[in-house]
């Protein structure tokens, strides 16, 4: 599964996986592929230089790279406090009376929230550059769009290249006039923030509008058939991050999460604004039924919805109140039946991709050539 993308940061398949987890990144890397550490938890530098020490120690020299969050654009001067202050008393009285409904215990007492949105402002995501720019990582990859141009220039600089994922070909072009090496077309199906074009359908658009960047392809990708046909429309690679969720490596920290993960189907997955304020696919629950229920009070723009649950969520997942209880994930999760290492994903692509090749070359007649 290799392509001239896959050639040029020496790996042998062309598939990049995102992933919280330090494990899974570095046996992602030593599988063959790409592993990509996602940075948005990291909101103390020292315990991101932990885990890339960890890494650089497990990753058996291939390489990796990092994913951060953070605007093209900042609002000078505003603080956190100033954010949460512009939440209304209305948005924290549903919270308290939805997790009052379903019996959530408090935490203890001094226990802080073991989530925050911090991670998802720039000048959090700026310390966490501070400190992977002292590593060998080789590819930096951006969730929200282009990174500030000063940042390209600093990872160009230091020869990364740069991603930022697109749910257009609209947002493509942008981001390849902004310098961006790798555009990841990231569709309806994906987990987490994602657009409203299909993959199938936003893979060769992407791929036309930028031409010759290369482009990775994302969201419902979990099989070799998958990758096979992704490359065929003429993407360089795949981006898989849900398939991660539930490999041996990982380190969910709700035994809870995993079961429902391992029991959802494709259809139990919702593109909800619950958990940050922007359209993101997770698992369906009653926690994401009461937000977007119209009798609510809807949901707040981003960061303000982050902030709002934060604590919450926490709550939910130490407690593991199973109707609340959800991660996001992508469509694809309903073929994630069962835990298997990273390794074993890898063995099931490359053998799906060789029957997916095969297949077309018969139907092509060129069958043993």
């Amino acid at each position: 599964m290799q392509t001239e993308l896959s050639k040029t940061l020496g790996v042998e398949h062309a598939v990049f996986g995102f992933t919280p987890f330090p494990a899974v990144a570095a046996a992602i890397s030593r599988a063959g592929g790409f592993g990509v550490l996602g940075a948005v938890r990291y909101t103390a530098p020292d315990d991101l230089k932990r885990d890339l020490d960890w890494i650089e120690a497990h990753v058996d020299a291939k390489p990796y790279g990092l994913d951060v969050v953070m605007p093209a654009k900042k609002v000078e001067g505003v603080t956190e406090a100033d954010v949460e202050a512009m939440i209304p008393e209305g948005h924290r009285q549903f919270v308290r009376d939805t997790l009052a409904k379903y019996g959530v215990p408090e935490l203890a007492e001094g226990e802080a929230s073991g989530w925050r949105i911090t991670g998802w402002m720039e000048q959090v995501a700026r310390t966490q550059l501070d400190v992977a720019f002292d590593y060998p990582i080789r590819l930096l990859a951006n969730a929200l769009g282009s990174p500030p141009a000063d940042i390209v220039d600093r990872a160009h600089d230091q020869d990364v290249l740069v991603a930022a994922l697109a749910g257009s070909a609209r947002h493509a072009v942008k981001h390849r006039d902004a310098g961006i090496d790798i555009v990841v077309a990231q569709g309806y199906e994906a987990g987490g923030h994602t657009g409203e074009i299909a993959t199938m359908v936003l893979t060769p658009e992407v791929v036309d509008a930028v031409a010759p960047l290369p482009v990775l392809a994302a969201g419902g990708i979990g099989s070799g058939q998958q990758v096979a046909a992704a490359l065929s429309l003429g993407a360089q690679g795949v981006w898989l991050g849900s398939m991660w969720l539930t490999v041996t490596e990982a380190d969910l920290s709700s035994p809870a999460v995993t079961r429902k993960l391992l029991a959802a189907g494709s259809g139990d997955t919702v593109r909800s604004r619950a958990l940050t304020g922007k359209p993101a696919r997770q698992l369906r629950t009653e926690w994401t039924d009461a937000w977007d229920d119209p009798n609510g009070p809807g949901t707040l723009p981003m960061p303000l919805q982050g902030l709002l649950v934060a604590e919450a969520l926490t709550r939910i997942q130490k407690y593991e109140v199973a109707p609340l209880l959800g991660t996001p994930v992508g469509q694809i999760v309903g073929r994630m039946t069962g835990e298997r290492s990273v390794q074993a994903v890898f063995d099931d692509l490359t053998r799906g991709f060789e029957q997916a090749v095969d297949r077309i070359n018969r139907i092509a007649g060129r069958s043993g050539t």
